[in-house]
């Protein structure tokens, strides 16, 4: 990736353009590991671009994660859906992990959601259930942003979006998301101690691109799927096929609530 990341970014998101023959998008969707088939939701049709044709993206690393994009139209809107992402434990450093959001939002689109698999650390959430992310706690050591770039994250998840989700499903838990480097998963040690600073979800994505869309200026909405129970607290050991798995059986209903969801943003103001 060049030097300087936003150039990548903006570099990137031309390519984009020329080959989907899409100038602005409105909305960015990621899915997080097993959750390809969600993107169906959003409609058949439009451009699927691997991201090995695009500057700036590393290939895919991790099972459950395609590496490309998709280019949809749902109604008046323009959507972009990462069918996978990168993460920081592939050794490519935070500007890399971000580059997916940044391009997005180079494209136009004000509006991101970042959706993953996370384990629970409280037992209200079982497996298979969604849980909207209300706030997040960076524990990966990293951060996107370079130099003395201060964005406040006060608002990182979007109220806004967190009450439009819950229009459509009141049933919606929301939680906190801790963010750990991986690609281990955690020991029961660090579970105690994640549940003891107030985190319910615990995942290995979805904080560095959060900040780096917020840096942009967009809205985020962050949705947890429950794939497993933290490592300790159900005696059974963790394992990457049943994140996969759990992700896969669940798409269909995440993939309706999205789109559900997409159908509601106002659109932004396009070029």
């Amino acid at each position: 990736m060049t030097t300087d990341p936003y150039a990548a970014a903006e570099k990137a998101a031309e390519q984009l353009r020329s080959l989907t023959g899409v100038d602005f998008y409105d909305v960015a969707l990621v899915m997080g590991s097993g959750w390809a088939p969600a993107a169906d939701a959003f409609g058949s049709g439009g451009a699927e671009v691997p991201t090995s044709e695009l500057s700036g993206f590393v290939p895919p690393a991790v099972e459950g994660h395609s590496g490309s994009v998709r280019s949809l139209r749902s109604g008046d809107r323009d959507l972009l859906v990462f069918l996978g992402r990168t993460h920081l434990y592939e050794g490519h450093g935070a500007q890399a992990v971000a580059h997916g959001v940044r391009t997005a939002v180079a494209a136009g689109a004000s509006t991101v959601v970042l959706t993953n698999a996370a384990g629970s650390l409280n037992p209200a959430f079982g497996v298979g259930s969604p849980v909207l992310i209300a706030d997040h706690i960076n524990l990966t050591g990293r951060s996107p942003l370079q130099g003395a770039t201060f964005v406040d994250l006060t608002e990182t998840y979007s109220a806004k979006l967190r009450g439009l989700a819950k229009e459509i499903d009141p049933a919606l838990a929301e939680g906190v998301y801790a963010a750990m480097p991986g690609p281990h998963f955690e020991t029961p040690a660090e579970i105690r101690m994640l549940r003891a600073m107030g985190a319910d979800l615990v995942g290995m994505s979805t904080a560095l691109e959060a900040i780096a869309a917020r840096e942009a200026g967009a809205d985020v909405l962050g949705l947890s799927l429950v794939t497993n129970v933290a490592a300790g607290l159900s005696g059974q050991p963790l394992d990457h096929e049943e994140v996969l798995a759990t992700g896969r059986d669940a798409a269909t209903d995440v993939g309706a609530l999205l789109a559900s969801l997409v159908e509601r943003l106002e659109p932004a103001q396009g070029q």
